[in-house]
């Protein structure tokens, strides 16, 4: 993905630090908002490769950090559930005016709580989903119980939450108790909700899942989030949970109408330093991931760039003996490609005095399946060896290189 920093205010004028997630070398085929969980920020890694997932999918989103947090202006202590819609709100808005009115409102854990009461005064927003979120925001309340009398007495106190210290005055307690999901929710009639969660989330339990999907009318949907935390710090499962939105949204998101998603060049591929050896690649209207295998520092999500290339020679010598045999009206019904790839000593190449000179060597198995004789096998065979990236692979080719 591409990301853009962007700046806008919110209704008292502070400014607020965001981010737009672009889809990888396409346009957008729809815009959303995502909203971070208490206390984190638009970095959080659990965020960010949520969105990952979905650039992937054509869908352009917006990260942001809620005042007095991350990169925002303006002091934690003065902001509250409260102030959090209005910076829902206030993105909307600027996205609205520069962009597009998002259709998509996502929120993790307590920012998954707020798009749901953001949401019904938004009108152009077609689908909602919430992954992690407590059904009634006081749900929270559970992290700073040890200083709840202290900030009831007081007015405030000073919290300690993952680490940083943070000041909580009495006015966000205030702000929690607000109207009931099952309210909230008539609000939201009309809109598509998909409540994704971890039946091991040990810090909002998946009860409340429940209670939002109860709640809520059709079109609704579940999909549990098996073994992940409630921080989605697998980046495997922050990434899953991002597809699967991306996936389920089509369905209400007029993808349609909008401009065909699919990449400028031929192929195109990104790698952002911070994914370590993990590439997106954009090829015309597909999306594919290639990584390198954990024994060489990757992580394998996906193909090595070897494996792609034994990946375009199997499909292609199994389309072009598919062609012939079709052609000829011969009863192929299937055919399976193995290959194998190693470097070997290159004893019959140039640079034979070259005791260290290796080549490339794709090992390729063919299986013919059908009612053929071993006369048309035969024929198949030298048919496969004519298929264009065969040919490719057993010519130099040229690569011109330039800078962009």
């Amino acid at each position: 993905m591409s990301t853009t920093k962007i700046g806008f205010k919110n209704s008292k004028g502070e400014k607020i630090a965001a981010v737009i997630d672009f889809p990888f070398d396409q346009k957008p085929a729809a815009y959303a908002i995502l909203a971070h969980c208490f206390t984190c920020s638009k970095n959080f890694n659990g965020v960010r490769n949520v969105s990952h997932g979905l650039t992937q999918n054509g869908i352009a989103v917006l990260r942001f950090d809620f005042t007095g947090l991350g990169e925002s202006t303006g002091e934690f202590s003065d902001t509250n559930f409260t102030t959090n819609i209005e910076d829902l709100k206030a993105a909307y808005q600027f996205m609205e005016d520069e962009y597009e009115a998002p259709e998509i409102l996502l929120g993790h854990s307590l920012g998954g709580a707020a798009v749901l009461y953001a949401a019904a005064e938004l009108e152009k927003v077609k689908a909602i989903v919430t992954i992690g979120a407590p059904s009634t925001p006081d749900h929270v309340t559970h992290l700073i119980k040890d200083k709840i009398p202290e900030i009831e007495e007081k007015g405030y106190a000073k919290v300690n939450l993952a680490g940083r210290e943070f000041e909580i005055e009495k006015h966000f307690l205030e702000s929690l108790k607000r109207k009931t999901i099952e309210e909230v929710m008539k609000g939201n009639r009309g809109k598509a909700l998909l409540v994704m969660h971890s039946p091991q989330d040990k810090v909002v339990e998946i009860a409340n899942a429940r209670r939002i999907y109860e709640s809520a009318h059709h079109p609704k949907s579940f999909i549990t989030l098996n073994k992940a935390d409630h921080l989605l710090t697998k980046k495997s499962d922050a990434q899953y949970a991002g597809r699967i939105v991306a996936e389920w949204v089509k369905k209400y998101v007029e993808e349609q109408d909008k401009v065909a998603v699919r990449s400028k060049s031929h192929v195109a591929a990104e790698l952002d330093v911070e994914d370590n050896f993990t590439t997106y690649i954009k090829a015309g209207r597909h999306d594919l991931v290639a990584d390198e295998p954990e024994k060489v520092g990757g992580d394998d999500y996906g193909p090595d760039p070897y494996a792609l290339i034994a990946s375009g020679l199997a499909a292609c010598t199994a389309m072009t003996v598919k062609m012939y045999a079709q052609r000829k009206g011969w009863a192929l019904t299937d055919v399976k490609v193995h290959i194998d790839h190693s470097k070997d000593h290159a004893h019959d190449c140039k640079e034979e005095q070259d005791s260290n000179s290796k080549i490339d060597v794709f090992d390729r198995k063919i299986e013919f399946i059908g009612d053929l004789n071993d006369e048309q096998k035969r024929k198949l065979l030298q048919i496969a060896n004519k298929c264009p990236v065969h040919k490719t692979l057993n010519n130099a080719s040229t690569i011109e290189t330039t800078m962009q």
